[in-house]
């Protein structure tokens, strides 16, 4: 976010250490963080279950949809691929967004866009088969983090994407006999990125295409140096 230099006084950069837990669920909102590397998870628990909404990497802001109404998280947010971010208290968020609209608008623009990412991600679990699924997980994660490889487990996979195990260990390996990624203990290296993106379904081109919308809608009211 190149509004960060107008908030810098506020920042305080910190280590995304994996697994730890950014934010939990009907608790009060105390920061919000600008990532700057690794992989957040947004998921929904329920009764000992997990679905994941959306996945939040670089140039990604957790807690961003937060600070237009409420208090409180209706997610948990967890550090599934470690990195760094910057965080910044939740108070003093709300307090420059009132005092500077560019920054609420680009915000806001991308509040937008993640909420979409989390409904169009429920509509794609009772939509869409597991191959079309999984290939279009393995896209988004991939965009959020800028990389090809991705150190992700088989049983991870299986329990955000609600899906068993044994199917998606089947349609990995199907992909690798495809030579569209590549398996290693724990690591997924995405070998073929344009194949594995026409095996993804549309609500990939609909979820990437909503931030880049918001990104293209940023760039445009910045100033030409």
């Amino acid at each position: 976010m190149q509004d960060l230099a107008a908030i810098g006084e506020f920042l305080e950069p910190i280590v995304l250490r994996e697994l730890s837990v950014l934010q939990e669920p009907k608790k009060q909102l105390d920061y919000v963080y600008f990532v700057e590397s690794g992989l957040v998870s947004m998921r929904i628990i329920a009764e000992g279950s997990i679905l994941e909404t959306a996945v939040i990497g670089y140039r990604g802001v957790v807690g961003a949809p937060f600070l237009f109404g409420g208090y409180g998280s209706t997610h948990q947010s967890v550090v599934l691929l470690p990195g760094r971010a910057h965080r910044i208290r939740a108070e003093d968020m709300r307090r420059i967004m009132s005092e500077r609209s560019e920054i609420r608008d680009h915000l806001s623009r991308y509040a937008q866009g993640l909420s979409l990412h989390c409904a169009q991600t429920g509509l794609c679990g009772v939509r869409h088969d597991r191959e079309k699924r999984l290939a279009s997980w393995l896209c988004l994660a991939s965009d959020a983090v800028d990389a090809s490889v991705l150190p992700v487990t088989h049983d991870y996979l299986s329990s955000i994407l609600g899906l068993r195990r044994a199917g998606i260990t089947e349609t990995l390996n199907r992909f690798e006999d495809e030579g569209l990624i590549r398996k290693n203990r724990g690591v997924l290296q995405i070998e073929e990125r344009k194949s594995l993106e026409r095996k993804a379904c549309c609500c990939y081109r609909v979820i990437s295409g909503a931030y880049a919308v918001s990104e293209v809608a940023i760039a445009a009211r910045e100033p030409i140096n």
